[in-house]
């Protein structure tokens, strides 16, 4: 198999991860002629290489740092012990002030520009709100919003005054934001009046107010009014006072001051899917976070001030935190609020053709959509600007790396990444030096100590593994909420392997270094004493022309024996007639194991996900060994909860 992206050397030379490796050369004495030799330094050395980050990106603390890395414990490792530090000052400096920072696009085509001055601006307006409101360091501000610039507003000026930041979309119900948000006890709520999806308007101004009112010790509501919602009730007198937002962040009279907190400072909360229990609230802080996303959106995803950045992501999920981030290496941000979709399947590449995005973040699951389309965005849309797209949420087949070459442009790098809430990153991505292998994930993030281990502990090549970190990343989690004791943080990720943090995903570190990701490895197919994850399946069924999507569960029953189903989703107008069973059988057999062929082939209405685009593997496997659903599944937290039940009559 051949590569079907390699870098042009002229690109590679202007890359920003070779001048980076250039300027480690030279402040080290090193030799760093290629990417493998650039990660094996940034593992081997990390404190050094971390430093090398800290001062080629300028970063500024108004203290003296301290050393690098002071403590290497996981968990519990120590950075920049002195430093006092702001994200947010690193997001305005050296802008122009009426470039543009942030655009915004719905379904329906309007479209809005802030320039880095307007940024700025209300930045500032909104933090001098939420001081008048009493919030200071360490409260909480909480968003129910969808993908606007309003959001990105009140992310950026929470955090310039060193309060905390959480959101969740508006495609959640009102019950389960309390689930996230309530936990907080925020001081203040940020909140739309509704917002719109493939076509349909959806009013959130009842969820707003009733979320308002259960909100313990909220002091303040700001609305962001969308048409054609209602007008928000009117406050009782014993509930927080309500302010529109054009009274809390367009006014005139304020600058950007922003507070240095130190570097573990918590910057914002993240919550994991939550769908088989309570969500975990994932604090991270601001040095970690600066430092982790100046080295992934410059070195990795290659990004600059002359940059448009779009990543197709909703303020639910971490990506739209990494997509914010792009304002850190002055690139202007795309914020698209709406269905991929809609009002047709090509609407991303539309979107990036219009606004000459350079890259472009979107889901296997969407690759997969325009492939059975039939659409082909190179010859449909002026995509000459593109010159990388980022896929990730899931496991990125083969086969859909060969179409976005073939479809999209054969100059255009694909750039799979798998990372997690937990990092708010990428362990193993792409690099713009490196070449791309179909199915396969290029590299190990520079400064990750990735690796796969067997049941004992030991390192493995070419053959599947747990993914493991061995040495600590400056954005591994501060904490998670309500865990004063960091029993549930030390048991998430450091009970297997003590020292060292398992992640709870099978990968192959192949022999050219690059991975192999075959799914979460608490959903392991385990046939006859051979594991095999459960996105190898998925890889070989999905290619067939018959099949749109599927779901393979590996269940231990209470006799001892094991039962392995497949359901199958199928193409419009296939039925599951013994020919398509036995098309499903050979090609597993012939392409993965005949150990593997599963014991029956479901026809399925539909595989439910996590809000990130994860199949529901875990949570379905407790429902069919006799979970009650309820208790195994937080309907709240996936798109299709109605399929629970039809997955619960399988058993």
């Amino acid at each position: 198999m051949q590569p079907q992206w390699i870098p042009h050397d002229a690109a590679v030379a202007r890359a920003n991860i070779t001048e980076f490796a250039r300027f480690a050369e030279r402040r080290h004495g090193l030799s760093l002629p290629d990417y493998g030799s650039l990660w094996r330094w940034s593992v081997d050395a990390p404190g050094d290489f971390w430093k090398a980050v800290w001062d080629r990106f300028e970063v500024v603390s108004h203290t003296d740092p301290g050393p690098a890395l002071a403590d290497t414990a996981m968990p519990g490792a120590v950075w920049f012990p002195g430093a006092r530090l702001n994200l947010v000052e690193h997001v305005f400096r050296d802008r122009p002030p009426q470039g543009p920072a942030v655009v915004h696009l719905d379904e329906a085509g309007h479209r809005s520009e802030m320039t880095w001055s307007e940024l700025r601006s209300r930045t500032a307006a909104f933090a001098a709100t939420l001081r008048e409101h009493g919030v200071g360091p360490g409260d909480r501000v909480v968003g129910y919003l969808p993908n606007i610039p309003e959001a990105v507003v009140a992310l950026l000026a929470t955090a310039s005054i060193g309060a905390v930041w959480a959101a969740c979309g508006q495609d959640y119900a009102a019950p389960a934001a309390l689930d996230r948000l309530g936990r907080l006890e925020p001081k203040v709520l940020v909140t739309a009046t509704g917002y719109a999806y493939a076509g349909t308007w959806h009013d959130r101004t009842n969820e707003m107010t009733w979320l308002r009112d259960r909100l313990p010790g909220l002091g303040l509501t700001v609305v962001v009014p969308s048409a054609p919602a209602r007008e928000i009730s009117p406050p009782t007198a014993t509930s927080p006072s309500v302010l529109n937002w054009e009274e809390a962040a367009l006014r005139q009279d304020a600058t950007l001051d922003t507070v240095a907190v130190p570097f573990d400072h918590p910057l914002w909360v993240v919550f994991s899917s939550g769908t088989t229990g309570p969500p975990k609230g994932i604090v991270h802080g601001h040095g970690g976070v600066l430092l982790e996303h100046l080295k992934a959106l410059s070195l990795h995803l290659d990004l600059g001030p002359h940059d448009r950045y779009f990543w197709y992501t909703s303020p639910s999920w971490m990506m739209w935190n990494f997509l914010v981030s792009g304002l850190l290496v002055g690139a202007t941000i795309v914020c698209y609020d709406g269905a991929p979709s809609h009002p047709e399947i090509d609407r991303l590449w539309r979107t990036a053709a219009d606004e000459h995005v350079t890259v472009l973040g979107t889901s296997p699951a969407y690759i997969a959509a325009c492939a059975e389309a039939g659409v082909v965005p190179r010859v449909d849309h002026d995509l000459s600007a593109l010159r990388a797209v980022g896929v990730t949420g899931s496991t990125l087949s083969a086969s859909g790396s060969l179409w976005l070459s073939e479809n999209v442009g054969s100059d255009v790098q694909v750039m799979s990444i798998s990372g997690g809430t937990d990092v708010v990153s990428a362990f193993v991505g792409a690099a713009p030096t490196v070449p791309v292998w179909p199915g396969e994930i290029s590299a190990p993030c520079l400064g990750v100590a990735v690796d796969a281990y067997d049941e004992h502990g030991r390192s493995v090549r070419g053959r599947v593994g747990e993914l493991v970190v061995t040495a600590p990343m400056p954005s591994m989690p501060v904490r998670f909420w309500d865990d004063p004791d960091g029993s549930r943080y030390r048991e998430s990720y450091f009970s297997v392997y003590p020292g060292v943090w398992r992640h709870g995903d099978w990968i192959t570190v192949t022999d050219r270094g690059t991975f192999l990701m075959h799914g979460r490895s608490d959903s392991t197919l385990n046939r006859q004493g051979v594991r095999m994850g459960s996105a190898d399946i998925y890889q070989v069924v999905e290619s067939l022309p018959e099949v749109t999507e599927s779901l393979v569960l590996g269940i231990e029953q209470p006799d001892g024996s094991y039962r392995m189903p497949l359901f199958v989703v199928l193409a419009d107008g296939t039925e599951l007639d013994d020919r398509v069973a036995e098309r499903i059988r050979s090609a597993i057999r012939a392409q993965l194991s005949p150990r593997h062929v599963p014991d029956e082939i479901v026809a399925a209405p539909g595989v439910p996900h996590t809000r990130t685009g994860k199949k529901l593997e875990v949570p379905l496997k407790r429902i069919l060994q006799g979970a009650d659903p309820s208790t195994a599944v937080d309907r709240a937290a996936i798109d299709a909860p109605e399929l629970i039940d039809w997955y619960h009559d399988q058993r």
